[in-house]
């Protein structure tokens, strides 16, 4: 039995000179008119619009109805003298104008409620954005072990409940028998009524609020140096920058977004003081720690002034919408 074989002669002789490389069709797609570009929709524009309105809609109608209409109506009530014989018969309310916004402005309670809310803001919110920040920097450190446990321990303040933390921290503050005074006392420092001295009673409020609310701060400052190139560091290590020089010039302008973010959440959080004192001392001694919600609550709640509370309430959305502009406009002139 012989055997056939064939050369790569034979072969191209029998099949003919190759053919030349077709190259595959290029592919059209209907949806993409510059490939340069990237993708518009094949849609006109105008079912576009629509297709788009009608995925947010939705959102559009719970927003209005759960936040701008009561805005409006809240706007609408200051203008009012509505009480509690008006929510019997809301006919008996009547149209007072600015009334509610003039006897404010010469209402000594409420400028006693906005110089302590003053107070609580300017020290304790940078006061927390530190703690945070510094909180971040230990958690994130290649020297710290366990970085899962300590970001739980720091974070569970925040998901405490203020009545449950408030009772340890009212034995904490306590003027006789308190863990703070005993420690002052073996210093040989004299203790503090924390609670009951008008002097003492808003920074104690502000050391509980600074460990309550520090670890939410501390998750987003986390994100964010996470965010930040290692190789920054690595080359400002090599020409010979030390910690702070490298904190400096590297870690806070990288974050300067972050702080931004947190400046304003926590700003807003801190105009907005409420449950602390409500808890902790119920406005005083003497009022020292009688915020301006704390007032709105008063008047609403308490006395059913509700015209003038919604007055109190609109008052402190300016105050904290120039607060957060002013950040903002810091921001921008920053270099």
């Amino acid at each position: 039995m012989s055997t056939v074989t064939h050369t790569d002669e034979d072969l191209a002789t029998t099949l003919g000179p190759p053919a030349a490389p077709v190259s595959a069709p290029r592919r059209t797609d209907p949806g993409r008119t510059d490939p340069g570009r990237g993708w518009r929709p094949s849609l006109p524009e105008s079912a576009a619009s629509r297709a788009a309105l009608f995925f947010i809609a939705p959102s559009l109608l719970v927003i209005g109805a759960f936040f701008f209409l009561p805005v409006a109506a809240a706007l609408a009530l200051s203008l009012t003298d509505f009480d509690l014989y008006a929510l019997a018969d809301p006919g008996t309310a009547r149209f007072v104008g600015l009334k509610n916004y003039v006897e404010l402005a010469g209402d000594p309670d409420f400028w006693q409620a906005l110089r302590n809310t003053a107070y609580f803001v300017v020290v304790g919110g940078p006061l927390s954005v530190a703690v945070s920040l510094g909180a971040a920097l230990l958690v994130s450190s290649k020297l710290t072990r366990w970085k899962g446990l300590w970001r739980t321990v720091f974070f569970a303040p925040v998901v405490t409940t203020l009545v449950a933390v408030a009772v340890v921290w009212r034995y904490l503050y306590n003027a006789e028998y308190g863990l703070l005074n005993s420690a002052l006392g073996a210093v040989g420092i004299e203790g503090v009524d924390w609670l009951g001295d008008p002097a003492w009673a808003m920074p104690a409020i502000i050391g509980l609020a600074v460990w309550k609310n520090f670890g939410y701060n501390m998750i987003i400052f986390v994100a964010g140096l996470a965010g930040v190139p290692e190789e920054l560091y690595e080359a400002a290590e090599l020409d010979g920058a030390g910690w702070w020089a490298r904190f400096r010039h590297i870690t806070v302008p990288e974050l300067a977004p972050t702080f931004l973010f947190v400046g304003v959440i926590t700003m807003i959080g801190y105009f907005q003081l409420f449950a602390e004192p409500y808890v902790m001392t119920e406005g005083g001694p003497l009022r020292a720690t009688v915020s301006v919600v704390y007032l709105m609550y008063e008047e609403g709640f308490k006395w059913w002034n509700l015209g003038y509370a919604s007055a109190v309430a609109f008052v402190l959305f300016a105050l904290m919408m120039v607060g957060t502009l002013i950040q903002l406009r810091l921001q921008r002139s920053d270099p």
